[in-house]
């Protein structure tokens, strides 16, 4: 075996474990948080696309000629990777109800694919940037997130009886007092006129704006029903 061969053998080596060790970063965040594609996974998806990197940066090791016969694209290879992880990503993603989860998780596969694209062409520096940037995503901003005010949208549905005191305008009251906003109200009477139904999208920026809606709601005698449904979007 050739000192060059040699060498080559010691850097493939290198840009493996640079990846696993990449993967393995983000994905102990994802784990710490309880998320299904976690430590294992991360760590193999940044691995195996370092590993079919290595096939067209050391093309010369498995293809002697390649050099006189055939000229292998990189490029090709890197998109061929990020188009199946796609997949890999959809699986994370999961519809609980009305919510979402798992687009997080989605996207940090996907930066580690692209990490584990950079450790197979040897690219250390944008590789080690780049899982500091990803890490400090997934935790720092996961801080920020929880301290920036954002909307919270909820779908609410409410029965109460026809020519009760709490009308529609003072329902609208109601909901503006607890710092809710209102759309798509529709109406409906039930039980032959005698229960008059609304339901409807709300939302607000308010964190416990739903509990205090809720407790009011059931303080209301003429409330016979409600359900208030955290949305996600």
């Amino acid at each position: 075996m050739t000192a060059t061969v040699t060498a080559d053998y010691v850097e493939m080596a290198v840009r493996l474990i640079a990846a696993l060790v990449a993967g393995a970063l983000i994905g102990y965040e994802r784990t710490y948080h309880g998320r299904p594609a976690g430590f294992r996974t991360h760590a193999l998806v940044c691995t195996t696309s370092s590993l079919l990197m290595l096939v067209t940066v050391y093309e010369v090791h498995w293809m002697p000629t390649a050099g006189d016969m055939i000229r292998l694209d990189p490029t090709r290879m890197a998109q061929g990777i990020m188009t199946g992880i796609g997949f890999l990503g959809a699986g994370v993603i999961m519809k609980e109800g009305l919510s979402v989860r798992g687009l997080t998780t989605a996207a940090s596969i996907w930066i580690t694919a692209a990490i584990g694209i950079l450790a197979g062409i040897g690219f250390y520096f944008p590789l080690t940037l780049s899982v500091a940037l990803a890490v400090s995503v997934l935790s720092l901003f996961r801080w920020i997130e929880a301290r920036v005010p954002n909307q919270i949208y909820y779908r609410f549905d409410v029965r109460f009886e026809r020519g009760s005191e709490l009308s529609e305008t003072q329902l609208r009251a109601l909901l503006k007092e607890h710092g809710f906003g209102v759309a798509d109200m529709s109406y409906r009477l039930d039980q032959d006129g005698r229960v008059l139904r609304h339901t409807m999208s709300i939302r607000t920026t308010v964190q416990t704006g739903a509990r205090t809606l809720a407790n009011q709601l059931v303080a209301l005698d003429s409330v016979l029903e409600f359900r208030i449904t955290p949305t996600g979007s």
